[in-house]
């Protein structure tokens, strides 16, 4: 097999591993916005903090914290 084809093994040993680094990505933003959101932060800051908008952070992760029994700010408190 020529060096610049990677066996088809490797290939989904790799594409697994993505998957996985994504699933623990999400694990841990998750995490880390119900601790911001525990600790006071707005969306707005939460969303500064990862590069995205307030709306996309709320959009995301609202649902999930309210019934983990977070309590949210809302705009302007």
């Amino acid at each position: 097999m020529p060096p610049d084809i990677a066996p088809l093994d490797e290939i989904a040993d790799t594409l697994a591993a993505v998957v996985a680094l994504r699933r623990r990505a999400d694990e841990l933003e998750e995490s880390a916005v119900e601790r911001a959101m525990r600790a006071g932060w707005s969306w707005s800051q939460v969303g500064e903090a990862l590069g995205v908008t307030r709306q996309a952070v709320h959009k995301s992760h609202a649902s999930r914290l309210a019934d983990a029994g977070v309590t949210l700010r809302r705009r302007g408190v």
